[in-house]
């Protein structure tokens, strides 16, 4: 069944409507719903917030732990995520109680998982108030509170967070993506709406979409087994299975999320509305060591499920914005830690 100019144009509504961040409702969940358990805080799903500050000098500001594993060693302000909490309210309380500031978040930095089970929500923040921990105020939060120039040596309970103040100090001097803030919405299960795209011959370029109950953007849940976003290889896998294994599905980042985490156990999942791209595998390299070149397809693989469809994008300007998104994505990076 083709798709009509006023389906399609309703399609490109959509997609415009994701990319400027605007998100939508889950209303239902077109794959894996019936493996994924709804989330609930602390039971099946842990939150991390962490908080990436400066001040006028670069200096990130540091904690210093009292947890006995890591006693008197500094870490960025971070922790779990409460029950009945937004990521920003968490966020916000974890570097009063452990820094002794007010905050302000400005913008997600990062997103880090290892499947739904666990998963970091890394924030550029600013401070709004408040006055810096000292040793007389330590408490089971934390020791005190300092400002590191990133240079003088200092005992680190991780340095994994080494690469989380890079991204801080690069978006500091130079945002690369727009701020990007959790959106109010609420979801059951963590899942993955998936804006997929393959780009073809001429630039031309089409979006995978699901057909019913209207033609919208696919929903996949997230599998305790694996990364959040192998939510967008199941979407591939079930339209086009004979395809799967001749193509790779790269996640570009996140265009937004969304969360609400009011309602315990009905309300703690996370929607991260993603971009990906469709992209055929093929070698790099001939059987001489020699860089191989390789037509651009002229349309993207056939989908085999009736339930899915590929519409290609005729609006200009939102073609151009996605082939640029494709070739230089300009949005919060998900990385999986597995």
């Amino acid at each position: 069944m083709e798709v009509t100019a006023k389906e399609r144009r309703q399609v490109e509504e959509q997609v415009e409507q994701l990319l400027s961040g605007q998100g939508s409702e889950v209303t239902l969940c077109d794959v894996g719903l019936e493996l994924s358990k709804p989330a609930a805080l602390r039971k099946n799903v842990s939150y991390i917030v962490c908080g990436v500050i400066f001040n006028d000098k670069e200096e990130v500001l540091m904690v210093q732990e009292a947890k006995q594993d890591c006693y008197k060693q500094w870490y960025l302000p971070a922790g779990r995520v409460e029950v009945g909490e937004s990521l920003e309210e968490a966020l916000r309380r974890e570097v009063k109680e452990e820094a002794g500031f007010d905050c302000q978040p400005i913008t997600l930095l990062l997103v880090q998982e290892q499947g739904p089970q666990w998963i970091r929500f890394i924030f550029l923040a600013r401070l709004t108030g408040g006055s810096i921990k000292t040793l007389t105020a330590a408490d089971q939060e934390s020791l005190q509170a300092s400002w590191w120039d990133r240079q003088s040596s200092l005992p680190l309970r991780g340095r994994d967070i080494l690469r989380l103040i890079e991204y801080g100090l690069r978006y500091h001097r130079n945002p690369w993506h727009p701020a990007t803030l959790p959106l109010d919405m609420s979801c059951r299960h963590i899942v993955q709406r998936l804006l997929l795209v393959f780009v073809g011959a001429e630039k031309r370029l089409w979006i995978l979409l699901t057909r019913a109950p209207t033609l919208h953007p696919p929903t996949a849940a997230a599998l305790r087994t694996h990364a959040v976003t192998w939510a967008a290889n199941m979407v591939v896998q079930e339209a086009m299975p004979a395809s799967y294994y001749d193509h790779d599905v790269n996640t570009l980042g996140v265009i937004s999320l969304q969360h609400d985490g009011r309602q315990h156990g009905k309300t703690d999942g996370v929607c991260f509305n993603t971009l990906a791209a469709l992209v055929p595998d093929r070698p790099q390299r001939d059987e001489d060591g020699l860089a191989e070149e390789w037509p651009a397809p002229l349309t993207p693989p056939a989908v085999e499920n009736p339930r899915y469809v590929w519409v290609e994008v005729q609006e200009p300007a939102l073609k151009e914005r996605l082939l640029r998104e494709t070739q230089n994505p300009a949005l919060v990076p998900i990385h999986s830690l597995y």
